[in-house]
């Protein structure tokens, strides 16, 4: 059983401690690039000591994987949430589609920073970037028509989450100047049209 202090448990405080290191990795991951993270650096964002950082984390690439991995799930479940009943036209499930990735990765730039930049950069994050990639695909494929063949749905989700990606981070970087409006637009056209 663990003592309460301030009528809040042992598991309950490290689990708050937590929260406040992912909280301090995504503001300095997703506005300072890689080279700003260090366990120094979360510790002095986050006002928490060293000795509660490695409570949660044991060096600072697992802080930068936990911190990835919650955007990663965040824009996976956000896409999920978005996309209304197959059924429904595909330029209306890509338009809901697209606007909530934009929601979560543009509106918030350290998000869209974490998931599409950081992966570029930092060694820690590279792999996990080209590994979580077929689960975008398999988002993607799942809203292609069924009278593709499966190997032509496959190509098509792949290829369409390359496209993506690309769009996004020259967005995000700074090398696409075009509205928000204009970014959402072109994306919806493009999976529109590939599941038309």
């Amino acid at each position: 059983m663990s003592r309460s202090w301030a009528g809040t448990s042992l598991t309950d405080r490290k689990a708050a401690r937590r929260e406040q290191l992912l909280a301090a990795g995504l503001e300095l991951l997703g506005t300072g690039g890689s080279a700003a993270v260090s366990v120094r650096a979360v510790c002095r964002q986050s006002k928490l000591t060293e000795r509660y950082f490695y409570e949660s984390f044991a060096d600072r690439e697992e802080l930068v994987l936990a911190v990835y991995e919650h955007v990663a799930g965040q824009a996976r479940q956000a896409l999920i949430d978005a996309v209304p009943e197959k059924t429904a036209a595909p330029a209306a499930r890509a338009k809901a589609a697209v606007t909530a990735f934009v929601e979560l990765m543009v509106d918030d730039p350290r998000k869209g920073h974490v998931l599409l930049l950081a992966p570029i950069t930092d060694p820690a994050l590279s792999a996990r970037g080209v590994a979580l990639l077929p689960s975008f695909a398999a988002l993607v494929r799942e809203q292609l028509p069924e009278t593709m063949d499966e190997a032509e749905r496959e190509l098509t989700a792949v290829g369409l989450v390359g496209a993506l990606t690309n769009l996004f981070t020259s967005y995000l970087g700074g090398a696409l100047k075009v509205s928000r409006v204009r970014l959402i637009e072109h994306c919806v056209r493009l999976l529109a049209q590939a599941g038309s």
